[in-house]
């Protein structure tokens, strides 16, 4: 056997290993096919106060339910009507989505926001997404006219510039095979390293499209999208957030900041109903 294959298979694992902290395991009810609680309720019709339908876009490993146990019941809780769906399945592999190639996860976003806004004669949808999530509707928004059905995009911790995994993705050069093995097998986690050919498409000519709100919600000990400024964003109608700067003992990383953290979700409320924003702070974990 060459030498370089016998590292290919570690270097390879350890990269999946590294993205898969992106989410949590799935849990029994949704490994049973248990609807979601509180949200997804297509007869959910936004109020004058909240007439936006929020479309919830999980990261890569997740899947409709597991990402927003903690984001969906806060946001239903303040009245807003929640949705969220599953995209990028690869053939037999269960419960955890966002694997398949980011231009077909992109229109299947297309498709559900559609469904949502038929369903509750909204005009326009607002997308929070987590990790991938918050970087994918970018490709909706700008090369499959998402523009016009998408008020704001809110990104927490989102993959926008790609990663390096702290720095690891640089050695792929060196290992042969090891980037094709990526997206052979899974095509989203390829397209998500620093500098693919997918990510140098969706940022050229500018991070923005006219028309759309951005908030880009990042943690300073993301371990996952590396570094965490490569998650800024750049051009009008963006509102950068490192969450260190509302609350210096925040120590959330990749997984929490998504899941349970409620200084983000703070955020992610004065994102959507900028009008009625409140500031955040440490205090806000009670709010």
């Amino acid at each position: 056997m060459l030498p370089w294959k016998r590292v290919v298979s570690p270097l390879a694992a350890l990269l999946l290993a590294a993205a898969a902290l992106a989410v949590p395991t799935a849990t029994g009810a949704h490994a049973a096919g248990a609807p979601s609680s509180g949200w997804n309720d297509y007869s959910c019709k936004p109020s004058a106060a909240h007439p936006r339908p929020v479309v919830l876009v999980h990261g890569t490993f997740g899947n409709s339910v597991d990402n927003w146990l903690g984001l969906a019941p806060y946001l239903t809780h303040r009245d807003y009507c929640v949705f969220s769906l599953d995209y990028g399945r690869l053939e037999g592999v269960p419960f955890f989505h966002g694997l398949g190639p980011i231009e077909k996860s992109a229109q299947q976003l297309d498709v559900f926001v559609d469904r949502v806004l038929a369903a509750t004669g909204a005009t326009k949808a607002d997308i929070v997404g987590h990790s991938q999530g918050g970087m994918m509707p970018r490709y909706y928004l700008k090369f499959l006219g998402g523009a016009d059905e998408v008020n704001a995009l809110v990104g927490i911790a989102p993959s926008n510039h790609g990663t390096t995994l702290a720095g690891l993705t640089n050695l792929l050069p060196y290992f042969p095979g090891v980037g094709d093995l990526l997206t052979e097998a899974t095509p989203a986690l390829a397209q998500q390293v620093a500098g693919s050919d997918f990510l140098t498409r969706l940022n050229a000519g500018g991070d923005t499209v006219s028309g759309v709100r951005y908030t880009v919600i990042a943690t300073r000990y993301d371990e996952v999208v590396t570094p965490y400024r490569s998650q800024y964003l750049s051009g009008p109608n963006v509102r950068n957030v490192l969450l260190q700067d509302l609350c210096p003992v925040d120590l959330s990383e990749h997984v929490a900041i998504g899941l349970i953290d409620r200084i983000a979700f703070h955020e992610v409320a004065n994102a959507l109903d900028p009008a009625r924003a409140r500031p955040t702070t440490c205090a806000s974990v009670f709010t």
